[in-house]
């Protein structure tokens, strides 16, 4: 190997490197992250702020220090850890006191978000230097006095019977508009658990008498355009005597509850019960209804049946009695009218049929004799004389003269 050539390449290596970490050191580019924005003082003192992610122009020399869009005031365990993780910082758990002098320690998150002015951001940077002296000089004690505020404006009893949102909605407030100005009132109040008279202090908003807005106490955040994006109370811890105040009242209201149903089922079986007896009443009514009504309807039946079969009775008499007097009229005309039939003709008609009915009969008989009509032995007399003959015409005359048969028209 060349000596020569050797040296010179590492004096070429060494200034390599050497001129790399210049670089590096007075390298004027410089990287943003995402969700971050980095705040810049360069050596003429100019300060910048770079909010737009990538790579941009710092400057020679220039310092640089990254600040999250949002910060996160996290209050969830015990002891605070005051190291930035995910953009939060854990600032531990807040005790309040209630406005009956009960305590309860409030765990939680507040999201902030830092302007996105620069002035304001320049601001923040040289008032605070690091986000974790913003949580904990002016973000965690802002949101610590925002909650002590909201929970002075209710009991504890009143937190846990209902007025968990209306706290939640009150924080909500103060820390987007400032903390609220308020006033104490002492009452004294008698206590049916303890049973005992207690004094209470009544805890009210103070309101401005010309516009009716509640009176603040100027925003410690709104001078850096810091706005809240969120906050959100996950869990409530009462003292020791503030859960067992309320495991009585609770027991009480049990109780209550439960005598109250008691009573409630009792009125209600009372009102069942007089309800199913007016039910069988009613039926027993409506029943006794229907079988009277039943017997009206079959005596009014009967009754129309009656004068029904009466008026057929009596139409069928006054038809027999027509019909009677029909047949009676025309058996009146019809003897009227033979009558007068005989009277015109000397009732020839009849007086010819009962001839031919005589002639009939004895013709008849006379066909049926087997003696001797002329006699065997004559003495004296005509010897033309012949018996049937004679009998015959004695017949005829006598069957004439018996009709009086008259042969003239009788007008």
């Amino acid at each position: 190997m060349n000596p020569l050539i050797s040296k010179k390449t590492i004096v070429i290596g060494v200034v390599a490197i050497l001129g790399m970490v210049l670089f590096l050191t007075i390298n004027p580019f410089s990287w943003n992250d995402a969700g971050n924005r980095t705040v810049v003082e360069r050596t003429t003192g100019e300060q910048i702020v770079q909010f737009a992610p990538g790579i941009f122009y710092a400057g020679f020399f220039a310092k640089e220090k990254e600040w999250p869009n949002q910060i996160s005031v996290t209050y969830q365990d015990e002891n605070p850890k005051l190291e930035i993780e995910d953009n939060g910082i854990e600032v531990g758990q807040i005790m309040i006191r209630f406005s009956d002098a009960t305590t309860a320690n409030v765990k939680g998150i507040t999201q902030f978000i830092l302007p996105s002015d620069e002035k304001e951001m320049i601001l923040i940077h040289n008032t605070h230097r690091t986000p974790q002296s913003l949580v904990v000089k002016r973000l965690a004690p802002y949101t610590k006095e925002c909650l002590q505020s909201s929970a002075q404006l209710m009991s504890s009893e009143k937190h846990y019977g209902g007025g968990r949102a209306q706290m939640a909605q009150d924080f909500m407030d103060q820390l987007k508009d400032g903390v609220y100005l308020l006033k104490t009132e002492e009452n004294v109040v008698y206590d049916s658990l303890e049973k005992e008279k207690k004094r209470v202090y009544q805890t009210e908003i103070q309101y401005d008498k010309k516009t009716a807005a509640p009176k603040r106490k100027l925003s410690s955040i709104k001078e850096y355009g810091i706005t809240v994006a969120d906050a959100a109370i996950t869990d409530v811890d009462y003292e020791d005597k503030v859960d067992q105040k309320l495991t009585k009242i609770i027991d009480a209201v049990t109780k209550s509850s439960i005598s109250k149903q008691e009573l409630m089922t009792a009125q209600q079986q009372t009102l069942t019960a007089k309800a199913k007896g007016e039910q069988a009443l009613v039926e027993i009514e409506y029943q006794q209804k229907q079988e009277q009504t039943k017997q009206v309807v079959e005596a009014e039946t009967k009754v129309k049946v009656a004068e029904q079969d009466k008026m057929q009775q009596k139409i069928a008499y006054e038809g027999a009695i027509l019909e009677a007097k029909k047949i009676k009229e025309l058996a009146d005309a019809q003897a009227y009218a033979r009558a007068k039939i005989m009277q015109a003709d000397g009732a020839l008609e009849m007086k010819l049929k009962a001839q031919v009915e005589v002639q009939k009969v004895w013709a008849d008989a006379f066909s049926k004799y087997t003696g001797a009509i002329v006699p065997q032995f004559q003495t004296g007399g005509s010897t033309t004389t012949n018996g049937a003959l004679n009998f015959m015409d004695i017949m005829t005359a006598k069957t004439a003269k018996d009709f009086a048969l008259d042969l003239k028209n009788k007008n």
